[in-house]
């Protein structure tokens, strides 16, 4: 077991410090938060391959949909007003589906913070995604933390230049790839990457890109904690959604103090030193410059990095990791009433641990069970169903659609022979990228026929439409009646629509007007 001394103490102050805060407009302090290495630092260097992955490379793949549709996996098509997701390809009226995607998205984070606390912003948030890689980028071309801190300080030379010129250039094609892969998203991508390249493109592509390209490497790289202190709203919104039960990254100070540096000595002194050498290690590696020995704060995105870092110097000096722990508020006060008995007095390691130095059996642990409680069953319940509802609604849509619209001026025509006539506007909407021949009939309405503009056929009860793939079809149809037929001077009846092919069908009930005279 190595001794605290030999445990580098690094001289590390909180930026953001839960006793002194700042005043909302002071100037911004640097933070040069050092590399940390560890389970949860590999966890977030997976997550941040596979969102970095998906954002820039899902443009570029490809989904075949036939002839007359996009080859392009995931398309947003403004222009035809159409989204298009692998095999789904939704409609503008079909807008809901993105309503329950968004109520999805929005309960499932109700869900994750109140069981893992922040786990949202400490791994997947875009903010602390785009922050990591340009961290990467400013350690690989600057050095670790002792190092930036000396290059920040140190005069203008052309070393320095040299260095800030590359790392600021690198951001901005980390930015400039950021904003082009965005407008990937909303056009063919090959096909607009030329268009850009050779300065073809429409007017907004470029100024999206310039937009993201500006917020990216400002907020990415100049801004960092201070977006989520400032401007995200979720850490206001965050405490509402934890419990007692909800993990968060904490502080263990019912082992850790008090802190010494020099355990041995107080030890020979007859005093209680916790496991806490108060190195910094925690602060140092912190992206948001906090002491997560101070408590719960504002600013902590629960990355966890300040676990991996006290990990490392517990396994350094021999003793159980997890004295900074994922734990629960109702854990952390179990354990911390046994270490001040009952809170009658300050920590006492002795009351923890047993005479060999192993903790007692009595000490809160956390596991799985505590997790799986109403809350979290009512958050995954309302996500499941929301869900299942989508779903359902996505695999029994019908894709052929009929609408119609009856004349207003005027409302019928008395033709020469006495029947009456009713115009129409009938809409057949085909939802499939393929052409297709639909059949329109008149069902109901005795001795009513029907004629279509544009089709060189006798009036009839039925007509054969092609109808063009992925499109809506406009037909102008007038519906006559013989006068002896006439009954009522509001008549209701169906025109009707099939697809033969697929069985496919859709139904609507017009009126059919006539004056008091036909009667």
């Amino acid at each position: 077991m190595l001794d605290q001394t030999q445990v580098e103490r690094l001289e590390a102050e909180a930026v953001n410090s839960a006793k002194t805060r700042q005043p909302l407009y002071a100037a911004r302090k640097k933070i040069f938060p050092k590399r940390a290495s560890g389970r949860f630092r590999q966890f977030k260097w997976l997550v941040m391959a596979i969102t970095l992955g998906i954002y820039y490379l899902t443009p570029w793949l490809r989904w075949d949909r036939g002839p007359f549709a996009p080859d392009q996996a995931v398309l947003l098509d403004l222009a035809n007003r159409r989204f298009y997701f692998f095999f789904i390809e939704i409609w503008p009226q079909e807008f809901y589906y993105v309503a329950g995607l968004l109520m999805m998205a929005g309960v499932g984070l109700f869900l994750i913070t109140s069981t893992v606390g922040r786990a949202w912003c400490g791994y997947t948030c875009p903010q602390t995604v785009w922050v990591d890689l340009f961290l990467v980028v400013e350690r690989a071309i600057e050095g670790d933390r002792n190092a930036r801190m000396k290059l920040d300080a140190a005069h203008w030379s052309a070393r320095k230049l040299f260095l800030r010129i590359s790392k600021h250039a690198i951001w901005l094609v980390i930015a400039v790839a950021t904003g082009g892969a965005w407008i990937f998203y909303f056009a063919d991508a090959p096909t607009l990457l030329r268009e850009v390249a050779t300065g073809t493109a429409a007017p907004v592509a470029y100024v999206t890109i310039a937009v993201l390209t500006g917020t990216t490497y400002v907020f990415g790289g100049l801004m960092r904690e201070q977006v989520c202190t400032y401007m995200c709203p979720w850490p206001r919104i965050q405490a509402a959604m934890l419990d007692e039960n909800s993990l968060t990254v904490t502080y263990n100070d019912w082992r850790g103090e008090p802190r010494s540096r020099h355990a041995k000595k107080a030890f020979a002194a007859g005093q209680s030193v916790g496991d806490c050498v108060d190195c910094n290690a925690c602060v140092a590696v912190c992206p948001m410059g906090i002491d997560i020995r101070d408590g719960q704060q504002l600013e902590c995105i629960t990355c966890a990095l300040c676990i991996d870092a006290c990990d490392g110097v517990m396994d350094k000096l021999g003793r159980e990791r997890g004295l900074i722990s994922y734990a629960t508020l109702a854990d952390y006060n179990a354990n911390m009433a046994l270490a001040t008995a009952g809170g009658t007095g300050p920590v006492n390691p002795a009351l923890v641990r047993t005479a060999s130095g192993s903790f007692f059996d009595s000490l809160a642990h956390f596991h799985l069970g505590k997790i799986f409680r109403l809350r979290t069953y009512i958050y995954l319940g309302a996500w499941s169903a929301i869900g299942l509802v989508l779903v359902y609604s996505l695999l029994t849509r019908e894709r052929l659609e009929l609408n119609v619209l009856h004349d207003r001026n005027p409302q019928f025509v008395t033709l020469s022979d006495g029947s009456i006539r009713n115009g129409y506007t009938v809409k057949l909407l085909n939802m499939i990228p393929k052409p297709r021949t639909i059949e329109v009939t008149l069902q109901g309405l005795d001795g009513g026929e029907m004629t279509i503009v544009g089709i060189d056929q006798p009036p009839s009860r039925s007509f054969s439409i092609p109808a063009e793939p992925d499109r809506l079809k406009i037909l102008k149809v007038f519906v006559r009646q013989p006068a002896g037929q006439i009954k009522e001077l509001v008549q209701s009846f169906e025109f009707r629509i099939e697809d033969k092919a697929s069985s496919e069908s859709a139904e609507y009930t017009a009126s059919f007007n006539a004056p008091e005279i036909g009667k």
